[in-house]
């Protein structure tokens, strides 16, 4: 039943505008599925569905393959300029500092920001490290995050 309504989320997300959990809950329904808010839950975790901007900045919820590079760079800009408090660097780590709740999705950009320097992120509720690798690129990053706003 799981694998079913899993390949049936992945059919919906694919051909229809589906912008919140309730909508994804409707669909379901619909089609036969009868469906928890929570088990809507799990399985957009599972999943790994994420939300990404339509035309007119509206929310809906995609698949991890459909989202382009072009548009992690965006979220990453916009999510840049929405949470960080300030940013500092320390030999090849650079640690920076969120609106609490914020560092773990931050991370999750930069993570996939193709970033070749950037070797990993260690996040916490509002604390962000980045490793950086060779310690001479901490100047290019630095300088990537800067532009970001």
């Amino acid at each position: 039943m799981k694998t079913r309504r899993q390949k049936k989320i992945q059919e919906l997300i694919s051909k229809e505008v589906i912008r919140t959990q309730e909508e994804l809950a409707q669909r379901l329904l619909e089609e036969g599925f009868n469906v928890t808010q929570a088990t809507i839950s799990r399985d957009i975790k599972e999943m790994g569905l994420i939300k990404i901007t339509n035309a007119g900045d509206e929310y809906r919820y995609a698949l991890p393959g459909e989202v382009s590079l072009v548009s992690y760079q965006e979220r990453l800009k916009r999510m840049w300029k929405d949470v960080v408090v300030s940013f500092d660097y320390s030999e090849n780590i650079i640690a920076i500092k969120t609106i609490p709740g914020n560092a773990q999705a931050l991370a999750l950009l930069l993570d996939n920001s193709g970033w070749q320097e950037v070797i990993g992120t260690v996040a916490g509720d509002d604390t962000i490290f980045l490793l950086i690798k060779p310690k001479e690129s901490v100047e290019i990053v630095w300088q990537r995050l800067g532009e970001l706003g």
